[in-house]
């Protein structure tokens, strides 16, 4: 590892430092993130929890993923920025947003999850393999 992963919220009044590789990077094109994104896809890094940081307190919102995955988002409760997800039936991780890092041009998506929702005009890297839903574990 070169040097740790940081972010957080657009005030900062949330904050990370990672100090682990991604274990899994994934533009993801579900209709959740696209919601919660505003445009055609959300961009994750998934690191294992016990090498997060993490300073300040997310407002939670908890949902149930197409897959039946109990998942929480995390957003700062003064600017709305949306900052980290968890997983309650995978707590051993812990997933940023992308354009959460302090240096987003680290991202390197893997590939696209949920692309049976994406569209068009959302032009994604067609080098990055593609799944329909989430990729087999």
């Amino acid at each position: 590892m070169s040097k740790a992963y940081t972010g957080g919220c657009a005030c900062g009044a949330i904050r990370y430092e990672i100090t682990a590789e991604p274990v899994f990077s994934n533009d993801c094109q579900c209709r959740d993130c696209q919601r919660e994104s505003g445009t055609g896809h959300q961009s994750h890094l998934t690191f294992p929890r016990q090498n997060v940081a993490l300073t300040g307190e997310g407002r939670p919102w908890e949902m149930v993923a197409d897959s039946g995955v109990r998942k929480t988002r995390y957003f700062c409760p003064t600017c709305g920025s949306p900052v980290y997800l968890t997983f309650s039936s995978m707590p051993q991780f812990f997933a940023v947003r992308a354009t959460s890092l302090d240096e987003p041009g680290r991202y390197k998506p893997q590939a696209v999850t949920y692309a049976s929702g994406g569209y068009a005009w959302d032009h994604l890297d067609p080098d990055l393999p593609k799944f329909e839903k989430m990729p087999p574990r």
